[in-house]
């Protein structure tokens, strides 16, 4: 089979290997449709998990189910599948702890173009067949199930890690487009006020269709200084970073109460160390906490979060903005993550048959 690999750190290209072989209670797919990721640039471009060699990328993914293995129960040839980005190992010590996205060490449920190869290619495998595929549901458009890999659980994420609760004040900083499902996941929890960070058009006018309620844009002055003044100077309860840099958690912790949360679901690609300001920190006893998560993954929140889609309580298709059509063209939509041209959220690849 073929596949679109980082080929090194700063390269990238397409590369000839066998079709995974499928274990007992695994699954090889094909896919459907394809999203490459901003993750996709920072472990190419910037090294983010040190180098890798002729692995392929890719980890958001809809597909058809080619293989399954013996002990597969739910799944067969056939199926059209919602594949998660995540896929945690369901019976290990980690996931019975309540941490699956850590299965087998630190970020290790994270497996697709981290340590195995991942979805930009003609056949893909799934480990744990039946904890981590989810049925497509009939008809779901398949821009709106790709989100469903990544983008939409990670988003919600940032919500459960900042525990938005109603009438919450919040601010998401970042709103790509896991900030734009990061301020979805604040409105459907019952948020008041949030304030969505950025400064791309297309991306707060799509901030404001999913619940922000003001759009500070850091182009035109300083965050911290906007939303304290929309604030009359007591700053949010609760905080979703989705995007900035490392530096970002230091206007965070500047705006948010004592008290108050910083769910973090923004990877942190480059540098060494993410600094904190001490006063802003209440002096390290300010009851300022800051968590920081990979979404969970499996079968259960695909299942979710598939029916707030089905129920027209979120649209995520409406984070594509560009599409392509037939896996060759993966490459230039992976190109597009990394441009990042201003009209850009989300590009879309579709595997015509």
């Amino acid at each position: 089979m073929k596949g679109f690999a980082m080929l090194k750190i700063g390269a990238t290209g397409w590369v000839e290997k066998d079709i995974p072989s499928c274990g007992p209670m695994d699954a090889i797919c094909k896919p459907l449709a394809l999203a490459p990721c901003t993750s996709d640039i920072h472990t190419v471009w910037a090294g983010a998990i040190g180098d890798r060699k002729d692995m392929i990328l890719g980890h958001e993914a809809v597909g058809e189910v080619v293989e399954v293995g013996a002990l597969v129960k739910d799944f067969k040839p056939g199926d059209k599948v919602l594949v998660s980005a995540i896929t945690p190992d369901w019976n290990s010590l980690e996931a019975q702890g309540g941490y699956p996205m850590h299965s087998g060490g630190m970020l290790s449920g994270w497996k697709f173009s981290n340590f195995k190869d991942g979805v930009f290619a003609e056949y893909f495998h799934v480990n744990d067949a039946d904890g981590n595929l989810a049925h497509l549901p009939e008809g779901m458009d398949l821009g709106a199930a790709a989100m469903l890999a990544d983008m939409v659980p990670t988003g919600f994420h940032g919500a459960e890690l900042a525990d938005i609760s109603f009438g919450d004040n919040v601010a998401v900083i970042g709103v790509g487009p896991v900030g734009l499902m990061s301020v979805a996941a604040c409105a459907i929890r019952g948020a008041a006020e949030i304030f969505a960070v950025g400064s791309r058009k297309n991306c707060t006018d799509l901030a404001r269709e999913f619940g922000a309620t003001d759009i500070i844009n850091y182009r035109e002055g300083d965050i911290v200084e906007q939303i304290l003044d929309k604030t009359h100077g007591k700053g949010v309860d609760k905080i979703v970073v989705a995007g900035g840099d490392n530096n970002t958690f230091a206007q965070a912790m500047q705006i948010l109460k004592p008290g108050g949360i910083i769910g973090n679901v923004n990877y942190l690609g480059e540098g060494e160390f993410v600094p904190i300001p001490r006063v802003e920190w209440g002096c390290g006893m300010g009851h300022k906490q800051i968590r920081g998560g990979l979404m969970p993954g499996g079968r259960l929140r695909s299942e979710k979060l598939a029916r707030l889609i089905t129920t027209n309580r979120i649209h995520p298709e409406k984070l594509i903005t560009h599409t392509f059509h037939g896996l060759e063209n993966v490459e230039p939509a992976l190109m597009l993550m990394k441009d990042k041209p201003r009209d850009l959220i989300k590009p879309l690849v579709l595997i015509d048959k």
